[in-house]
């Protein structure tokens, strides 16, 4: 029997998130992750099953309609079992040790994310999504392992907690490596390897975006001028961009393709996505001047704008890949639909959008999509319109409205990156807006909470310390305001206090202030995603710079030794390494601006992709290393500095491009 209505309540009924809540009246007994659950796991010697999953998950909604509320396999759950439900985007921390050790039990992972533990949290067992058959069999066979072969469960759980200490092995090496322009050309060789030259990315399916990747590309591109990589991350961009992954009607991204053309998304829209390909299409726009990446920044913004920002201008986390109960009926169109709304149009913007009266992608059904983009006269914007506004009558998927500071760090860059790319001043007011919330809610003398909303409060993990460090550094080039640059080093700061792993240089993903897991993680490999020790890296070579501050530097340079075998062994899982390798391999120049006219010269700079500038500008007297004793009143004056040696100061940026882009080269 299903359960429809809510005679139901559990104790998530107490919870925030909005996966949580989902689940609040499904007839299973769940608990939140806490001592409550430990606590009658131990009493009443249960297994734990720890049920993890995120609010835009098809899989997950799937297996709660068939398992979750059903009220015969709730009984036998809540029999014999302790069952925690768990958000991991509210806590990654708990996600990263039980996906490891699924994956170690199975080759494979994924959401729903399923794992049965011992009372104190060591796994025995798991896996991604159980049809209800197979659940029911799996309950009864766990709970009988467990009551008639105790000791070979604990033996299971031994060796699968030894096997999450051996996961990705830190490389940490004695022998000094170079990190040259050589180094850099043998990873992208490496890299290379996995790229689809047909359809951009990387070959096969599903395809996901990975901004980190093409982040590296072209700053690969800017220092070697090799054409065929910026074509490679062009080809890719405009894949993206015309496929059914990108919504042609309201904008913004889908996570994924499930096919190997960009085609048919699976249809959930996350903040990190959005705010990192806003980023990287206003990068690459900067390189090549192209008007339709202007364009898709526009309108993925109007759709950050529309769908993803809290009224206090934080944004939310993801929209569903479902409604009305069914994958992406929000998103897709039959012919007859398109007819009634824009009639005798409708032949014309259905040969340009590949819309079918056999439906394109199931039967009946279409994704709009595109194979070039179209002239600005054929460009169709108020069939589209009409369309946008038909399509909000219908049910919308379900909101996620949490606000995650990671996240949200993100979308700071990416605003700070689409004003200076287009010199749209809303972009820089809504960067602000974010970076006040996010300095209000979430930093406190260094600490930062992960989520702090609506009384709730999660401390933060290394991605949280990370992206905002490095958001807050990007603030502070852009806006001049030296307070956000102090404030991402109290951030690293504490970071470097309480995460530090001081066996290797590394940092764990959690706190030592934080209760402790079943193991304590490190997170090196970039994904979709970059690794929270890959920016972190960034930000202390970063703030080395800044402050001439050598020890920031010095554990920067032996993170990036730690990896240095694996960048290249595993090449597309370390680009975020690689970018920052950059940063090592050839020269980076400091560019000091003081002076009343400081941000009017930043934002000229700024206009130009220069990833190799570490600018630092104030319009006021300042003390920082790059800026002391450099302020004349009613003058504005730029140094182009290298290794603490700079040139003769000047008073236009022009003269300052000129070097770093031309005679930078030449040396």
């Amino acid at each position: 029997m299903i359960i429809t209505d809510t005679k139901y309540t559990n104790r998530l009924i107490n919870e925030n998130s909005p996966y949580l809540l989902q689940h609040a009246h499904n007839p299973v007994n769940w608990y939140p992750w806490g001592d409550e659950a430990f606590e009658k796991a131990r009493n009443e010697n249960k297994l734990m099953l720890v049920s993890i999953g995120y609010a835009a998950c098809h899989w997950c909604h799937v297996m709660e309609h068939e398992s979750f509320e059903n009220e015969e396999v709730a009984a036998l759950m809540n029999e014999h079992f302790v069952c925690i439900k768990v958000d991991r985007e509210e806590r990654p921390d708990i996600d990263q040790v039980y996906m490891d050790a699924v994956q170690l039990l199975t080759r494979r992972g994924g959401w729903p994310l399923n794992c049965f533990a011992l009372p104190d949290g060591r796994p025995v067992y798991g896996g991604t999504y159980f049809p209800r058959g197979n659940w029911i069999e799996v309950l009864h066979s766990l709970h009988q392992v467990y009551i008639n072969d105790y000791e070979k469960v604990v033996e299971q759980a031994n060796a699968i907690t030894e096997g999450l200490s051996d996961i990705s092995p830190l490389l940490t090496t004695e022998s000094p490596q170079d990190f040259n322009s050589a180094y850099i050309d043998q990873y992208l060789k490496g890299l290379s390897a996995t790229f689809d030259l047909v359809e951009g990315g990387s070959k096969g399916a599903p395809k996901f975006p990975m901004p980190v990747v093409y982040e590296f590309l072209i700053r690969y591109y800017f220092q070697t001028k090799d054409k065929r990589v910026l074509d490679f991350v062009t080809l890719t961009l405009d894949k993206m961009a015309l496929g059914g992954i990108y919504d042609h009607l309201g904008g913004g991204f889908a996570r994924y393709s499930t096919d190997d053309r960009w085609f048919a998304p699976h249809f959930e829209k996350m903040l990190y996505d959005n705010a990192q390909l806003v980023s990287l299409y206003s990068k690459v726009f900067k390189i090549t001047k192209n008007e339709h990446y202007k364009n898709t920044v526009i309108q993925t913004l109007q759709f950050i704008e529309r769908e993803l920002t809290s009224p206090e201008g934080a944004f939310f986390s993801s929209l569903d890949a479902d409604s009305d109960g069914e994958e992406g009926k929000f998103y897709v169109w039959d012919g007859q639909e398109i007819d009634e709304v824009l009639g005798n149009r409708s032949d014309e913007f259905c040969r340009y959008y590949k819309v079918t009266e056999e439906g394109n992608w199931e039967p009946g059904k279409n994704i709009l999509y595109l194979d070039e983009f179209l002239p600005k006269e054929t460009e169709h914007l108020e069939s589209k319109q009409l369309l946008l506004s038909e399509r909000a009558k219908r049910i919308k998927p379900g909101l996620d409205s949490k606000i995650l500071c990671s996240w949200n760090a993100l979308m700071l860059e990416a605003y700070l990156d689409a004003y200076t790319a287009f010199n749209i001043n809303d972009y820089y007011e809504r960067a602000l807006t974010c970076a006040a919330y996010l300095e209000q809610n979430n930093v406190e003398s260094g600490k930062v909470w992960r989520v702090n909303q609506n009384g709730k409060q999660i401390t933060g993990f290394l991605d949280d310390y990370a992206y905002l460090a490095k958001a807050f550094i990007r603030l502070f080039q852009i806006s001049c305001n030296e307070k956000w640059l102090q404030t991402a080093r109290s951030i690293a700061d504490h970071a470097v206090a309480h995460f530090s792993d001081n066996e290797t240089g590394m940092f764990f993903y959690t706190s030592d202030l934080n209760p402790p897991l079943a193991v304590r993680k490190h997170e090196l490999h970039d994904n979709v995603t970059p690794a929270s020790n890959s920016v972190m890296a960034g930000v202390l070579l970063q703030l080395g710079r800044y402050f001439e501050h050598e020890s920031y530097r010095d554990r920067a340079v032996k993170m990036i030794k730690n990896v240095s075998e694996s960048m290249i062994q595993y090449a597309w899982y370390h680009a975020g390494w690689a970018k920052v390798a950059c940063d090592l391999a050839y020269p980076v120049l400091e560019v000091a601006i003081s002076g009343s006219s400081a941000r009017e010269k930043v934002l000229e700079l700024e206009s130009h992709f220069l990833p190799h500038l570490l600018i630092c500008a104030s319009p006021v007297e300042s003390f920082l290393p790059l800026l002391e004793n450099r302020f004349k009143p009613g003058e504005t004056w730029l140094y182009v500095c290298e290794n603490r040696s700079c040139k003769l100061p000047v008073t236009s940026t022009e003269a300052v491009l000129e070097y770093v882009i031309s005679g930078y080269f030449a040396v």
